[in-house]
C-alpha cells in the first residue's frame, strides 16, 4: 500500500462471485499515489465464499482501512453501490467494479480535479479496454476537461462503467434501487436534470477487461439493458426532466440503436466463431 498522502474519498467496490477479479481490483487501489482515506468492499449475497475472501483480503491491509459488508440478499450492483455509499465517510466516492481496475494516479488527479473545481458534483474519465489482465502503467500528460450536456448523455451513454465516476458524497440522488440494468445512465441523467455540473477529463484513468455490449454478465442482456433504457427516459419524464415529445423520441431513437448493435453483435459472434 502506498505511503503517500490520503485523499478524502471513500472507495466503493460492489461484489458478486468475483473471487477471481477483486485482487486485481483491490490492488489498483491500494497501489494510488494518493490513496482513498477508505475501501468499502460490499459482497452481494454471492453465496460462493466471496465474502469470506473479502475479509481475509481486507485483513491483509492497514486495520481498518478496509470495510466489507456482506448483504443478506442478491439486489444487484445499484443496491451494494447504494449500500456502500450509505456508509461511506468521506465528502468524494469514487466506484470500481470488481473486474476493472484504476490507473495508479486516478485518485490523484481525478480528486484534485475536483478540489481545483468545487462546483463540479461528478466527474469522469476515459479508460481502456484491454485483453490483457495487467494494469498498465502508462505516463499520463496534460489533460483536458469537457463539459458533460443534458442533451448528449440522453442520446448516448458513453459512461456504461461507474469505474470511471466520481461523485459527491451528498449529490441529491443515488442508484434506482432494484435495478439492474442502466441504472448508471439514469444516476448521471438525475444528477444533471438538477443543475450539477458533469464533465469528463480526457486522461485514461482507468482499464476494463469487457467490452460494454455483447458480451458476459450483465453487458452481455442485451434487451435488458434496452428496456432499462426505455424505462429511464420515462422516469425522467414522470420527474419533469425531459417533455412528453422528447420521451417519445428518445424512445425511437433508442430502439433504432438497439436494432444496429443487436445486428454488430450478431456479426461479431459470427465472426468469433470457429469455422
Amino acid at each position: 500500500m502506498t505511503n503517500g498522502p490520503i485523499a478524502p474519498v471513500s472507495a466503493i467496490i460492489p461484489c458478486y462471485r468475483c473471487r477471481d477479479t477483486i485482487d486485481r481490483a483491490v490492488g489498483s487501489v491500494a497501489a494510488q499515489s494518493r490513496l482513498p482515506a477508505e475501501l468499502i468492499l460490499v459482497d452481494d449475497a454471492s453465496g460462493d465464499g466471496t465474502l469470506e475472501h473479502l475479509h481475509a483480503l481486507a485483513a491483509r491491509h492497514v486495520p481498518g482501512w478496509i470495510k466489507v459488508v456482506g448483504l443478506p440478499v442478491n439486489r444487484g450492483a445499484a443496491d451494494a453501490r447504494n449500500a456502500g455509499w450509505q456508509i461511506a465517510m468521506q465528502p468524494y466516492v469514487a466506484f470500481l467494479d470488481s473486474d476493472d481496475a484504476w490507473h495508479p494516479r486516478k485518485i490523484e488527479l481525478q480528486h484534485g480535479f475536483m478540489a481545483r473545481h468545487p462546483e463540479v458534483a461528478l466527474c469522469a474519465h476515459r479508460h481502456q479496454v484491454l485483453e490483457s489482465p495487467d494494469v498498465p502503467r502508462t505516463e499520463i500528460g496534460d489533460f483536458t476537461a469537457e463539459r458533460i450536456s443534458k442533451t448528449s448523455l440522453l442520446l448516448s451513454n458513453n459512461f456504461f462503467a461507474p469505474t470511471m465516476m466520481m461523485l459527491k458524497r451528498d449529490v441529491p440522488h443515488r442508484f434506482l434501487a432494484g435495478r439492474r440494468h442502466v441504472d448508471d445512465h439514469l444516476l448521471w441523467l438525475q444528477i444533471l436534470c438538477a443543475g450539477l455540473p458533469f464533465v469528463r477529463l480526457s486522461a485514461k484513468l482507468a482499464c476494463t477487461y469487457k467490452r460494454p455490449y455483447g458480451h458476459s454478465g450483465l453487458s452481455g442482456q442485451l434487451w435488458e439493458m434496452q428496456k432499462a433504457e426505455l424505462e429511464n427516459y420515462w422516469i425522467l419524464r414522470r420527474d419533469g426532466c425531459i417533455g412528453l415529445l422528447t420521451a417519445i423520441a428518445l424512445s425511437v431513437y433508442s430502439l433504432a440503436k438497439f436494432i444496429r448493435r443487436l445486428v454488430l453483435a450478431s456479426v461479431r459472434h459470427f465472426g468469433e466463431s470457429p469455422s
